[in-house]
């Protein structure tokens, strides 16, 4: 395949492109997309994106409300952050490692200014799961306690650490033994008070469950977390990588009641859909367990100028454009229609749940969120299936969507419920 095309192809190279990608995918990766083979050796190669939309190789549109699960909060390509990125690759793509790196400083001191409380300090790395690793390494070294406390049906990742946190036996089972951890019931503050001892160094929590189903807390949850855990000396660390930056239709999951966190971890759109990036973020104090020896815990990659430049650029937008403000807006009208349409469809779904743009609409059975899912694709909309509960599929749009895209995405919903109650 030829790289860097910047024309338009013909017929014959589009054809050629998508069945080449097809073919390297079984030869050379590990996987390629199990939902999209029914469509055909050429049919589902991604190929261009804008704003909202993304075009397959042959112009096909989707209205994007999957959103690389979360990491396109900006939409495809946003053109303050693509402006930024270029400027800052012709200028300097990745930090010598011996200089001060001026874009790791400004972005800390951008994410310093909408973390909630006296957080401040940052890590910067490249992913969410390298943002869980970190924050569990630092709770250890902090508080000098061995072991965690996860919640059942949580997603944290899947390297060993953040793996470890993540209540799904079917990811861990396979590579176990793993981090010594104890899983409780979500929303529960009873089983976590039960849970935390002595022996613990943190107790991680996702504002809402993503991967498990959109699960939203009861009201009053977080702030028992919080009061639990600095009663008995164990810190809170909220995952907030698919929660944060607007989704929730406040800057962060946590800001909904107000709850400070010890540690704070954030991925997915803190680099507007770019350049993969990720960071866990502390206080002064926590911090201080990393100044004896700050080399307990480096990255390479993590803190490069081009991820750096992009997350500044990507909190700048979010910040001037007050998209978790419209994140809230919008998710209402769309909530507001979705529930319309699980009374007039009660036997294909069975539960509509979320906050602001972070949505699940759970199914009666799996096959029919699998049909659904496919029936929507078939009408030029993406959605997926939650990674822990295939029953639940998700709706997790650009906070960039408008009204009239939000009023599409429910007429092309309600022919696929149609079709399904058919």
């Amino acid at each position: 395949m030829q790289l860097g095309i910047d024309r338009p192809l013909t017929a014959l190279e589009q054809e050629e492109l998508a069945s080449e990608a097809y073919d390297s995918y079984d030869a050379y990766l590990n996987r390629w997309p199990k939902s999209v083979r029914q469509w055909g050796p050429t049919n589902a190669v991604e190929w261009s994106g804008e704003g909202v939309w993304l075009r397959d190789i042959h112009g096909r549109a989707f209205l994007d409300c999957l959103g690389g699960y979360g990491v396109f909060a900006l939409g495809h390509r946003h053109p303050r952050v693509i402006a930024a990125v270029k400027a800052q690759l012709d200028r300097l793509p990745l930090h010598s490692q011996k200089l001060v790196n001026p874009y790791a400083a400004e972005a800390g001191r951008r994410l310093a200014g909408i973390v909630p409380g006296n957080l401040r300090k940052s890590f910067w790395c490249n992913s969410g799961t390298e943002a869980v690793e970190g924050a569990l390494k630092l709770a250890r070294l902090y508080t000098k306690r061995p072991n965690f406390v996860s919640t059942v049906n949580s997603f944290h990742g899947k390297s060993f650490g953040s793996l470890s946190v993540t209540g799904r036996a079917l990811f861990r089972d396979p590579v176990a033994p793993l981090l010594p951890v104890r899983f409780v019931p979500y929303g529960d503050p009873a089983a976590l008070d039960k849970a935390l001892d002595a022996e613990t160094a943190a107790f991680i929590i996702e504002p809402i469950q993503g991967e498990g189903g959109v699960h939203v807390p009861p009201e009053g949850y977080l702030r028992k977390v919080r009061d639990l855990c600095t009663r008995k000396g164990v810190l809170m660390i909220a995952d907030e990588i698919q929660t944060g930056l607007g989704r929730t239709g406040r800057m962060f999951g946590v800001d909904h009641e107000g709850v400070v966190p010890d540690i704070l971890c954030v991925a997915k759109a803190l680099s507007g859909g770019v350049v993969p990036c990720g960071a866990f973020v502390s206080t002064d104090e926590i911090w201080t367990a990393y100044h004896p020896m700050p080399l307990f815990h480096t990255s390479t990659f993590g803190h490069n100028p081009l991820a750096a430049t992009a997350a500044a650029a990507a909190i700048e937008v979010i910040v001037s454009e007050r998209l978790h403000e419209r994140a809230a807006r919008l998710g209402d009208r769309l909530m507001t229609g979705l529930r319309e349409q699980w009374r007039r469809f009660p036997k294909a779904l069975s539960d509509v749940r979320g906050r602001g743009l972070l949505i699940g609409l759970e199914f009666v059975t799996e096959e029919a969120g699998v049909r659904a899912a496919e029936g929507l694709f078939a009408r030029d909309v993406l959605v997926a299936h939650t990674l822990n509960n295939p029953r639940v599929v998700r709706i997790e749009p650009p906070l960039i969507i408008t009204e009239e895209q939000v009023d599409l995405l429910l007429t092309k919903l309600s022919s696929t419920l149609e079709s399904l109650d058919r």
